[in-house]
């Protein structure tokens, strides 16, 4: 080959390894992209699992006599601040910081209300026997570890994603595509949970 072709075939060489470079890096990020949606998708369907289920539980403990309507009450306002935050939204989630921050203290303000709830209960020995509200308790249990496991979940994935995204060369392959790749947010614990529960006797 003579020199006047070298240098052309040089540079084409170089240009289709860059090329095919940005593109295998582009890929993996959109593969960790999915697997993140994917993973969200499952958590929103253990939240759901529990929003079907609260309707019921609320309206077995209202036909215990004397209970507190007041804890029911907070239940059902927090379900409801919940549902308010829009379906799309709640899809976009993993890619904004601040809407998964409001969505997260919604659900938060969820547990602890259900967790309330299931503490009043104590106080009512009727209701303690009923089948139904033990039955409801026990799915909501289940419902609550599901919701763990899928919020782990859900983090690992989030965090091979941030990892992957932050490390050289991704991070200028990732900044090429504008606001096509954010960092992924990550489930937080409760503010509190650090502290150890005062116990009385």
């Amino acid at each position: 080959m003579s020199n006047r072709w070298l240098w052309p075939a040089i540079l084409i060489v170089v240009i289709i390894a860059i090329g095919s470079s940005i593109a295998g890096t582009y890929n993996s990020l959109v593969a960790l992209d999915q697997s993140v949606q994917v993973q969200w998708a499952q958590v929103q369907t253990v939240y759901q699992r529990r929003a079907d289920l609260i309707p019921n539980l609320v309206a077995t403990v209202k036909g215990v006599a004397g209970f507190e309507k007041s804890t029911y009450i907070a239940v059902a306002q927090a379900r409801s601040k919940v549902g308010q935050i829009a379906p799309l939204q709640v899809q976009n989630l993993p890619n904004s910081p601040q809407a998964f921050a409001q969505f997260q203290r919604a659900q938060d303000g969820l547990s602890a209300a259900l967790s309330r709830l299931l503490a009043v209960v104590e106080n009512y020995p009727d209701l303690k026997a009923n089948q139904n509200f033990l039955d409801l308790q026990a799915q909501l249990e289940g419902t609550e570890n599901r919701i763990a496991v899928e919020r782990r979940r859900y983090n690992e994935s989030a965090r091979a994603f941030n990892v992957k995204r932050q490390t050289f060369p991704t991070n200028l392959v990732a900044s090429l595509f504008g606001g096509r790749f954010p960092l992924k947010p990550y489930f937080q614990a409760q503010p509190g949970a650090e502290n150890a529960p005062t116990v009385q006797f």
